[in-house]
């Protein structure tokens, strides 16, 4: 025995605890704009497997804010449920967690459409939520062409990974959307036709402008210049001839 328990209660516990974790970090009460069609809140989750140095969510990535208990989140849900028709899940990554999938089935027991932001290198965390009807809609970010994610997101990838994340989604009859953002020096027309192709006849894709910000994780993301509006026009045209549906945010 350890104290109160046994150590086999206590492996118990721990694995229960790990299974359940997920670091909340943030509620967003209301947004018109982050699940399409839908009036819904949104909920950051800390932690992120990716450095990529555009990204001005710093303090998910690295997970600094305090979190936010889960019980607490689920009792605003059940308050707001008269008023907010969806969640939308964002990070960071929340795939990385296990708990995922049982916080969003309790989401889903009070009644409510799931948004899934993701970055696409957990395809089996996706599969998952996707076969047990956990998800409504998919957003993954196509960073950049499949053969220059390590540059991009500053760390390694897998390609499979990523490829097969856009396959579970695009076959997976749930909406979707799949989306790039416009990063100065790295996105240029050979990119945005290298994505288009290798998303060729999705439902729906976004170019995103890039924004600098002062938290963004490389320092010249910082002050970047964003690329030009009629730039993103040009991409938007030519990645129409790979996807019917595309449009642009942000500018």
């Amino acid at each position: 025995m350890t104290g109160k328990y046994s150590r086999g209660r206590l492996r118990e516990m721990f694995l229960k605890s790990k299974h359940e974790f997920v670091p909340i970090k943030g509620i967003q009460k209301t947004t018109l704009i982050d699940f399409p069609g839908k009036l819904a809140c949104t909920i950051f989750i800390g932690g992120c497997n990716l450095r990529c140095g555009y990204c001005y969510n710093s303090d998910l990535v690295f997970s600094n804010l305090p979190s936010i208990g889960k019980e607490s989140v689920i009792t605003f849900l059940r308050a707001r449920r008269r008023y907010i028709e969806g969640v939308c899940i964002t990070g960071g990554e929340p795939t990385l967690y296990p708990g995922l999938s049982d916080f969003c089935a309790k989401i889903k027991s009070l009644g409510y459409l799931i948004k899934l932001d993701t970055n696409g290198t957990n395809p089996s965390a996706i599969r998952n939520l996707i076969s047990c009807g956990l998800v409504d809609y998919i957003a993954m970010d196509v960073k950049c062409p499949i053969d220059s994610y390590g540059i991009v997101a500053g760390t390694n990838v897998s390609r499979d990974a990523i490829s097969e994340s856009i396959s579970i989604i695009m076959d997976s009859g749930i909406s979707y959307e799949f989306r790039t953002t416009a990063i100065p020096d790295v996105i240029n027309m050979d990119a945005i036709l290298k994505i288009s192709a290798t998303i060729k006849g999705a439902k729906s894709y976004f170019i995103q402008q890039f924004r600098p910000d002062q938290k963004a994780i490389g320092q010249k993301y910082r002050t970047a210049e964003p690329l030009p509006a009629e730039k993103l026009m040009e991409f938007k045209k030519a990645a129409e001839k790979y996807i019917l549906n595309v449009g642009l945010r942000g500018i």
